[in-house]
């Protein structure tokens, strides 16, 4: 593998309108984040960021775009964008940026132009079909629920694709002009210092051509996207066109959001002659999920995290460094998924927080991760913003769910979780804001904070201190950032061993996934304890000279030097 500056570094991300209010509007923004730079610094993050900041309408947060040139005014100015990108450029700090270009929103320029003129220049920036006889021109059901296809203002009979909300028409890639456009954004905002980028929905941006019908998946005659991306080919041409136009000349760090790849094609993604730097490990998320709906998710158990994460590890370690998360603004609380209801506590966070930093690959946290945010509960479905957390609700119900059960199942994976206010104080609002928060904070900020768990070594804020700055370590970074990560037990029950395994050092990481007791045997001997969430003074370790045994405790979490 080649080695790269980033390998060793720790990465964060920023969902702007929750992180940190300046001006007490209750939405979060650019000089919030500036006043956090140092609080950053010292949690050990080198990487941040930016969920998209760009103009936008918000209908999907963001994530529709109206203008990618101009800071929306909510979060600033492009001004507070550049001096954000300053003082961390001072700490030593990394910018990188949201790359929305599989769509845009319906009020960019281009969009309004296409409505105004289908036939024209700017209605071949997207796709543009006749229907069937007023019918969509194909079932493919977008992500956010509903048809793919919605019919251009103003004709009886034209359809344009929209891959997510009806509000978010993709841009069409096929078009040279359409990918020029993109190109020279990119480079704009590189010009302007940002470290890179990451890259939203990417494997959407081919399509089948085709675009025929495929069979059924639900009964309202639609069937989900991800078949027709199964079908479509030639998006690495886009890709490194990209990378050769856009990327390369500034070395800008990228990182893809790919769930839908092929995993023969991972090296073309992420090897040494890849289009990315590096993509997400989405594996863990997928655990359990369905495709009839959040409804039919299953629990995650802690024997298929550890078999996902193995699995993964197996198979993506020799290519190239993946970036590990346990949630992001797509996801629920990860200590609320994660670990079995019941037995969330601070140890058991910890011990969730060990394994991710110490498995192989970049370790990505998400803004309230450091201090263990939990999912909330939901009391109604207006108290709800997402729009993919509606559908889902919407979807509970027509499967036969009541209202309690279809919000019991928003609660437990509604996107909202991670929107929710960052937790900086006990103070009204969380001291997110002097305002009325955009969203509702989550009532159990009065116990989950960064100002309470500031004050004390044993905190989860305070392990995560400990784990980013271990990365960094000079002792043990080699191992910790290029070691292999080989399972030592595979098949114990809640039980995660697994070495990482340097050119000079091997680490021994245990993980004790349950709230019981137990002990387990090894044939290493421990030189050193180097981390323990419990604290490394009061493992209990006893060796002779053929075997060492390890009483563990409940989510007990320990990395040894062996």
């Amino acid at each position: 593998m080649q080695r790269k500056w980033w390998h060793g570094k720790v990465a964060y991300q920023i969902y702007p309108k929750s992180f940190k209010d300046s001006n007490g509007d209750g939405i979060g923004d650019l000089r919030g984040i500036i006043e956090k730079l140092d609080y950053l610094k010292e949690l050990g993050i080198d990487i941040i960021w930016l969920s998209p900041v760009y103009q936008s309408p918000f209908v999907d947060q963001g994530y529709d775009i109206s203008d990618y040139y101009a800071i929306d005014p909510s979060f600033g100015t492009m001004e507070d964008m550049e001096e954000l990108v300053a003082e961390a450029k001072k700490r030593d700090m990394y910018i990188i940026m949201d790359l929305v270009v599989n769509h845009c929103s319906d009020k960019h320029e281009w969009f309004q132009k296409a409505v105004a003129d289908p036939f024209g220049k700017y209605g071949k920036y997207f796709y543009i079909k006749e229907g069937k006889n007023g019918n969509p021109p194909c079932n493919w059901r977008a992500y956010f629920g509903g048809s793919v296809w919605e019919k251009l203002p103003g004709y009886d009979n034209l359809f344009y694709l929209h891959m997510f909300a009806k509000e978010q028409p993709d841009l069409n890639w096929e078009n040279p002009e359409v990918r020029e456009e993109i190109y020279k954004m990119i480079r704009w905002w590189l010009e302007k210092g940002i470290a890179g980028f990451r890259i939203d929905a990417i494997i959407n941006i081919k399509k089948d051509l085709r675009f025929q019908d495929f069979p059924a998946d639900r009964e309202d005659g639609t069937c989900s996207a991800g078949v027709m991306l199964q079908h479509a080919q030639g998006i690495h041409e886009f890709l490194q066109e990209m990378k050769r136009e856009a990327f390369a000349p500034y070395e800008a760090f990228t990182i893809g959001e790919l769930f839908d790849f092929r995993r023969e094609e991972l090296e073309r993604y992420i090897g040494e002659e890849g289009c990315f730097e590096s993509i997400f490990d989405f594996s863990t998320h997928m655990i359990g999920t369905s495709g009839k709906g959040w409804y039919d998710f299953q629990k995650v158990t802690p024997d298929a995290y550890r078999d996902t994460v193995y699995e993964s590890k197996r198979l993506t370690q020799d290519t190239a460094l993946m970036a590990n998360i346990i949630e992001n603004h797509d996801e629920p609380r990860g200590v609320s998924r994660y670990i079995p209801e019941g037995d969330v506590n601070e140890i058991s966070k910890k011990m969730l927080a060990g394994v991710m930093m110490m498995t192989h690959g970049l370790p990505f946290l998400y803004q309230g991760q450091e201090i263990g945010m939990e999912n909330k509960r939901f009391e109604s479905i207006d108290e709800v913003d997402d729009i993919n957390t509606i559908d889902e609700y919407r979807v509970a119900l027509k499967n036969g769910l009541c209202e309690a059960e279809a919000l019991q199942v928003i609660s437990d994976i509604s996107r909202d979780n991670a929107r929710t206010p960052m937790q900086w104080s006990d103070e009204i609002h969380a001291g997110f804001t002097s305002g009325t928060p955009w969203l509702k904070e989550n009532p159990n900020y009065c116990k989950i904070n960064v100002r309470e768990q500031s004050t004390r070594e044993d905190s989860v804020l305070s392990f995560y201190q400990q784990l980013t700055h271990l990365r960094k370590d000079p002792e043990y970074s080699e191992c910790i950032v290029y070691g292999k990560q080989i399972p030592l037990i595979e098949n114990e029950k809640n039980l995660m061993a697994f070495y990482r395994k340097g050119e000079k050092k091997t680490l021994l990481v245990i993980a004790n996934y349950q709230s019981g007791e137990r002990k387990i045997s090894i044939t290493d001997a421990v030189k050193k304890l180097v981390v323990a969430n419990y604290g490394t003074d009061t493992v209990q370790v006893e060796q002779n000279a053929d075997e060492t045994s390890l009483f563990l405790r409940g989510y007990e979490f320990i990395v040894a030097e062996v």
